[in-house]
């Protein structure tokens, strides 16, 4: 539960770093570029400690934690366009999420 945990931290951090400055478009890039490696910094003080824990505990395969994030990635990402963004989640974000949902199931198939 700690790495998966500290993988939804981690994803938050990452899309925030990634897409907060889309509703800011007079913002000047360096600045933007800057404040995003700022925050970048603190996703991989989660998401590396998160990745170690999880594979060196024998919980999850690097593949398992790959599929994994992917999931963790497509959710935050929705909420953060409808939150945040204020966008509307369409047919194909169902489709997508439905798709990795699919991949859950086989990569933990043994």
């Amino acid at each position: 539960m700690t790495t998966i945990l500290m993988l939804i931290g981690s994803n938050v951090l990452m899309t925030f770093a990634w897409y907060w400055h889309l509703k800011y478009p007079e913002q000047i890039l360096w600045k933007v570029v800057l404040i995003s490696w700022g925050i970048a910094f603190f996703e991989y003080c989660l998401a590396v400690p998160a990745n170690r824990i999880g594979y060196a505990s024998g919980m999850f395969t690097a593949a398992q934690l790959k599929v994994v994030q992917e999931v963790i990635t497509l959710g935050v990402f929705a909420l953060f366009a409808v939150f945040y963004l204020g966008e509307g989640l369409r047919w194909n974000y169902f489709a997508a999420f439905a798709c990795l949902i699919g991949a859950v199931f086989f990569i933990f198939q043994k």
